[in-house]
């Protein structure tokens, strides 16, 4: 009966010394991580010894996740382009702004059209442009495909065509927000402007400023 008990007893010590031990994997004078206001590290250079081994599946997993978040958000894109693709704009306004799209960028990713397109909006709401989509895409030297005061024609039943009047559907409603944020001028990585602007990023075959 004494082993028994003695046994029980060194089984329970034992399970108690293991719950704790992670808090115990700091020495008395390693400073403390500080903390963000949601609990996020701030502190690059904290210790690999205060990370909890038992916790590596779930960090792992959460790397995974993280590491696919751009792939999700561009099949979320794709959904939205797949329910909205038509040959019809609806409108002229969105007619200039889908045109823009189709020949600035119909060879691109569907997050690069997406990007063209919300510059071209952009402009029309800096106060800094013409205030409308097609005010933006006449304006004097801004688009090489523009020649005069027409609209330059696009074959209408191709699927470039209708994915280009899905993006200026979703940059109109503001269905999904431009990955390269802000930027009002863009130009293809082939060419090299000089222009002192700030540069926003690279996406596809663009380079984006604002």
């Amino acid at each position: 009966m004494f082993v028994k008990l003695r046994s029980a007893l060194m089984v329970i010590a034992a399970l108690t010394a293991s719950s704790v031990a992670p808090a115990q994997v700091k020495e008395a004078g390693e400073p403390l991580v500080s903390l963000g206001t949601e609990g996020i590290v701030t502190d690059a250079a904290a210790p690999v010894a205060a990370v909890d081994n038992s916790a590596g599946p779930l960090v792992q997993a959460v790397e995974a996740d993280a590491a696919t978040d751009e792939l999700e958000a561009e099949a979320t894109l794709s959904e939205t382009v797949a329910k909205l693709r038509s040959s019809d704009p609806g409108s002229r306004e969105m007619e200039c702004l889908a045109v823009g799209i189709y020949y600035e960028a119909k060879s691109e990713s569907l997050a690069g059209q997406l990007a063209v397109g919300h510059v071209i909006a952009n402009r029309a709401e800096s106060g800094r442009f013409p205030k409308t989509y097609c005010g933006v895409l006449f304006q004097r030297s801004q688009f090489s495909f523009i020649r005069g005061r027409s609209l330059p024609k696009v074959p209408r039943a191709s699927r470039d065509w209708q994915e280009a009047v899905a993006i200026a559907k979703i940059v109109d409603a503001e269905l999904h927000g431009s990955p390269m944020g802000k930027a009002l001028f863009f130009h293809a990585r082939r060419v090299s402007p000089g222009w002192r602007l700030t540069r926003v990023g690279t996406l596809g075959n663009h380079v984006f400023y604002r």
